[in-house]
């Protein structure tokens, strides 16, 4: 909503006394809760529920701040000139950073406050508090979502949800399935954060939207909108590692139409070997990215180009040793193509369609892995509104194609999954809204699937307090070697105990938003939830039934994941703000009457972020961290020395940023603790092609006097990434 507030003074004591107004918006209704605050004599006050404020002490040279949530604050120093009129009209204009538009949650524009379902909201500039090349990386910095290292090697990963399995967490580009299957691996590493606009968070099942991968939740990446972009911009900063990441942009403009360029670079090429295991402790990466988006009046289109070249391994590991077994390496080729866009037919109907080819060539030791997935997405919406009723339906369509050379794939698997869904938005009054949706998938191999969801919405009459009750369900189909990269890297066998169903899953959650407006000029936002799901034919991977292998099948009992998440926002008036996260999660498996907590799954996440501007020098600070509770490890045996637990990690990391016009020199230390794993985190890490191996005829590894502990090679226990502290700097700029 684009409007101005009007401040009007209504009584000015020539020389010292109170001081009176009102606060409007242009349609006429009074503001409740904008803070005026006399910076000069140190007292401030809040208009009430008839827009009015007094301020008792006011004389010449007084300076006034007139601030409201949503708007640049305004300054204004009280004069003889100002005194003379007697009355003094001042307007606030929108602040674009503050205009929480999110679309994820209904698939259609609403401002954060009036969505019946809860959506966090991240915009760009949130990430610049420790900025990182790609978005795997800065997601870390949203309290409840965890990247998850998969692999010590290559340094793989997928992203955790509330404590919910990588595979669970459907990844969104502008609302299309881009970055899932295949690419839920490799292609989270190669999105630029310098092309998304905002990030949008849902915790919890959003299938009846979003069908398949969206059991876990969901993170929408919007990218930029050419017009609101920079016509020039640049960025560049590298690490006393040796990382560098660089960033270009260009707006441009082709008749009536505007378009966006942006190239992406990185580059590590440094071997390091600093737990002197002679693996290297950072996966060497070489990739660029090419993003180009184009908007019209009615369609937008964009492409992206993606090329990596990775690896990780021994420390004098050379290409020519590639699916050798002299010196072990993990080489992985990357190619991706990515169209997606969409076409308004008019306001109340639009179409959405994508495409995205992903090409992998991987050599993991000897164990070579060619791979090559291809997504078609087509989806039709409409949306209508009728009286106190916001009807939306659509209809949608994916293609999967997907071949490898593993013994599970002998040849190409297609995919068919047809969709048809619905939801409507009701205003119950004008106060209260109840949302009501229902999906119904066909898919070609497992058939009918029905995702139902209910979500219900209440806020109190000044709009400081939001209540919203979700109730929903969400469903995956799993293909293992595509999501789980322990299932290809190191010595255990896969093995399938049975022919593995679709998870299904049945999620509540309890939202509560309540803002604080303070008189001295601060607000505070609180948002807190309460969460509970349970899977049925739960899929994991079992590393502890045979250490020497990795076991699927459905799980055949019951589990649960429960929790509670509070977020803190605060802005004060001296130029500092804040966010403080916490999340607490409860994650049980019941097999055979045994409970237990599933490996790699944390109890405890923390963040924070605290941040200063300075008033008299163009000069910010920034302060971030990362809390993560102990985990449960996958150890290979009983006999395996290596702690069955993770310590508590602490990742906490400092910025100065010091800009200038259009210029901005940024710099600090990441890891500023200097966390790192065990240093032998990587078991038998001297003999990785088992050599000195001995096994039994269950392929179960023999004790012997070479190998006391009972070990083979596996890079799978990993927990977090060995790079320590590390110094980054680097320049920005923007020419608007």
């Amino acid at each position: 909503m684009r409007f101005l507030l009007g401040f009007f003074l209504l009584a000015i004591s020539p020389l010292f006394g109170q001081l009176e107004g009102f606060v409007y918006s242009s349609e006429g209704t009074v503001v409740f809760g904008a803070t005026v605050y006399n910076k000069t004599q140190k007292e401030a006050t809040l208009t009430n529920s008839n827009g009015a404020f007094r301020l008792e002490q006011s004389t010449l040279g007084d300076q006034l701040i007139v601030s409201f949530v949503g708007f640049k604050p305004t300054t204004l120093k009280i004069t003889n000139e100002l005194l003379q009129k007697g009355t003094k009209t001042i307007a606030l204009f929108p602040d674009q950073e503050l205009q929480e538009i999110v679309i994820t949650g209904t698939l259609k524009q609403v401002s954060k406050r009036d969505s019946p379902v809860p959506v966090e909201l991240y915009r760009s500039s949130f990430f610049l508090a420790n900025p990182s090349p790609s978005v795997f990386e800065a997601v870390q910095q949203i309290n409840g979502i965890r990247p998850q290292l998969n692999c010590n090697v290559c340094n793989t990963g997928d992203i955790h949800i509330n404590g919910q399995e990588g595979a669970n967490t459907m990844v969104l580009i502008d609302g299309l399935p881009i970055v899932s299957g295949l690419s839920s691996v490799y292609g989270l590493t190669g999105i630029p954060r310098s092309l998304i606009e905002q990030i949008e968070v849902i915790k919890g099942p959003a299938s009846s939207l979003y069908g398949s991968e969206a059991i876990g939740g969901v993170i929408n990446l919007i990218t930029k909108i050419p017009e609101n972009a920079p016509k020039w911009s640049f960025e560049t900063f590298g690490s006393s590692w040796g990382e560098v990441n660089t960033d270009l942009g260009s707006q441009y403009r082709i008749g009536k139409s505007r378009g966006l360029l942006g190239l992406n670079y990185f580059n590590y090429t440094n071997p390091i070997d600093r737990n002197e295991d002679n693996f290297t402790d950072l996966t060497l990466q070489h990739r660029i990215s090419l993003f180009n988006k184009i908007t019209g009046s009615k369609n937008s289109l964009g492409l992206r180009l993606f090329y990596e070249d990775r690896w990780g391994g021994e420390i004098d590991w050379t290409p020519v040793d590639r699916g050798g077994n002299k010196r072990y390496g993990e080489s992985i080729y990357t190619r991706r193509i990515e169209l997606f866009g969409k076409y308004d037919f008019h306001s109340d109907w639009f179409l959405q369609y994508s495409f995205n080819n992903h090409h992998q060539n991987s050599f993991y030791g000897q164990t070579g892995f060619i791979a090559e997935q291809s997504i078609a997405f087509l989806q039709s919406v409409w949306n209508k509104k009728w009286k106190n009723h916001d009807l939306l339906y659509g209809i949608s369509y994916r293609y999967t194609g997907y071949d490898d050379n593993t013994f599970a794939t002998p040849t190409q698997s297609d995919t068919h999954l047809s969709g048809l869904f619905f939801q409507e938005e009701w205003t119950l009054t004008e106060r209260k809204k109840l949302l009501l949706g229902f999906r119904y998938d066909y898919n070609s191999i497992y058939g009918n699937i029905l995702t139902p969801r209910a979500n219900y919405k209440w806020n109190n009459r000044d709009q400081t307090a939001t209540l919203r009750i979700s109730w929903g369900t969400g469903y995956r189909i799993v293909n293992v070697f595509t999501e789980d990269h322990a299932a290809l890297t190191g010595a255990r066998e896969v093995v399938f105990e049975e022919d593995l169903l679709p998870e299904t899953s049945w999620n509540s959650n309890i939202n509560w938003v309540q803002k604080i407006f303070a008189k001295q000029g601060y607000l505070l936002e609180l948002d807190g939830s309460l969460f509970y799901t349970q899977f049925s034919n739960r899929i994991l991977p079992d590393y502890e039934t045979n250490p020497n292998q990795i076991r699927y099948g459905n799980l055949d009992q019951k589990a649960t994941t429960t929790g509670a998440t509070l977020n803190i926002n605060g802005t004060f008036t001296s130029g500092l703000s804040g966010q403080v996260g916490t999340t607490w999660i409860d994650t049980r498996l019941v097999q055979n009457g045994i409970k237990q907590q599933p490996l790699l799954t944390e109890r405890f996440t923390g963040n924070y972020k605290l941040s200063y501007r300075f008033t008299n020098a163009p000069l910010n600070i920034d302060w971030t961290g990362l809390v993560v509770g102990p985990m449960r490890l996958p150890l290979l045996g009983t006999l395996d020395p290596r702690p069955a637990r993770s310590p508590w990690i602490h990742d906490s990391s400092i910025q100065l940023n010091w800009k200038l016009v259009s210029f901005e020199v940024f710099g600090g230390v990441k890891n500023l603790l200097n966390f790192k794993p065990n240093r032998n985190s990587i078991a038998r890490a001297f003999d990785p092609f088992n050599r000195g191996v001995v096994f039994d005829t269950n392929t179960m590894v023999v004790a012997s006097a070479g190998n006391p502990n009972a070990l083979s090679f596996d890079p799978s226990y990993v927990y977090y990434s060995n790079q320590g502290r590390r110094f980054f700097l680097g320049i920005r700029f923007n020419s608007f």
